[in-house]
């Protein structure tokens, strides 16, 4: 078990991370939510310059319906690269619409699992998204399962080691930390730092999340492996609250549409808005964004090699 976390007053870099469009709102819901290649990549690289060094990137098809085709991800991550120098992580969870969804003869509608994989398939990808463990998503009175059985965990694991990409561990409650996670870290899947991005407050829309609580997070986090980095993601209104109370933890913050769709109570936010909200907070508690490369640095990643003239 991890060491208590105390509160962090030394002065540190903290990664913000973008995570611009998700798998499962669109632009009737926030106009401003990006959704083709090129709006992605030219949001993205507006966050950037706002602060933001990781880029958390769900594909849509054309008709703004979610998607892992490869070909469509390759082209956001090249269109991403010639605009800035973001950490590249794509989702294998895909959405909840379009070519991620199979129904069966039963009526159940499942996230099709050789759909999630085909993302690892695109170009320039230096991380993506694991979540090792089975999710019941709830939205608009549909149930939608997104399985992913140990034998599961172990494929994706073992794809991503194939690849070189980092996972980025997208946890929802103690168990996903301490069953799957733990398991595959401990076999040898990832290398130390263990990026661990802690998803709370979804529990209306996800069966088995936490709602955020200060007990509930801190209770989380005393779960993590000696070795993690922690990220926190807070959704909707609890995205405020939650920046504050990861970098106090020591850790790192998730922002974006992909999570949270307003500014304030009854103002559409953009990505940029908040970002750069989270890079305020960063400041104001006596830390500095961190840079693409300084984020890197701290994840283990790759270097970007330099530009060819």
């Amino acid at each position: 078990m991890a060491t208590t976390r105390q509160a962090d007053i030394k002065p540190r870099k903290v990664i913000v991370t973008v995570a611009p469009t998700g798998g499962m709102a669109g632009k009737d819901q926030n106009p401003n939510l990006p959704t083709q290649p090129e709006e992605i990549a030219d949001d993205i690289a507006a966050c950037v310059e706002a602060g933001a060094s990781v880029a958390a990137i769900h594909a849509r098809r054309p008709d703004g319906l979610a998607t892992c085709n490869p070909e469509i991800y390759g082209r956001i991550n090249e269109l991403v690269r010639e605009r800035c120098d973001v950490v590249i992580n794509n989702s294998t969870g895909g959405g909840i619409s379009g070519d991620m969804i199979k129904e069966y003869d039963t009526g159940e509608l499942r996230i099709d699992w050789n759909e999630r994989l085909k993302g690892l398939e695109a170009p320039l990808v230096e991380m993506a998204t694991f979540d090792c463990q089975t999710i019941i998503g709830l939205h608009n009175g549909k149930e939608y399962l997104s399985k992913t059985s140990p034998a599961q965990c172990d494929e994706l694991a073992e794809k991503m080691a194939a690849r070189g990409i980092k996972p980025e561990w997208e946890v929802f409650n103690h168990a996903n930390i301490a069953q799957d996670c733990k398991r595959l870290i401990n076999a040898g899947f990832d290398s130390k730092p263990y990026y661990i991005n802690i998803v709370i407050g979804v529990d209306k829309g996800f069966q088995g999340a936490m709602p955020y609580t200060p007990a509930a997070l801190q209770q989380m986090v005393e779960e993590l492996p000696v070795g993690a980095e922690l990220c926190v993601s807070g959704i909707g209104p609890n995205q405020l609250p939650v920046i504050a109370h990861s970098i106090l933890l020591g850790g790192h913050v998730r922002v974006g549409l992909e999570d949270n769709l307003y500014f304030r109570r009854g103002e559409l936010a953009t990505n940029v808005q908040l970002v750069e909200r989270a890079v305020r907070i960063v400041r104001e508690l006596g830390h500095e964004p961190a840079t693409p490369a300084e984020a890197r640095q701290m994840l283990g990643l790759k270097a970007l090699e330099p530009a060819s003239a």
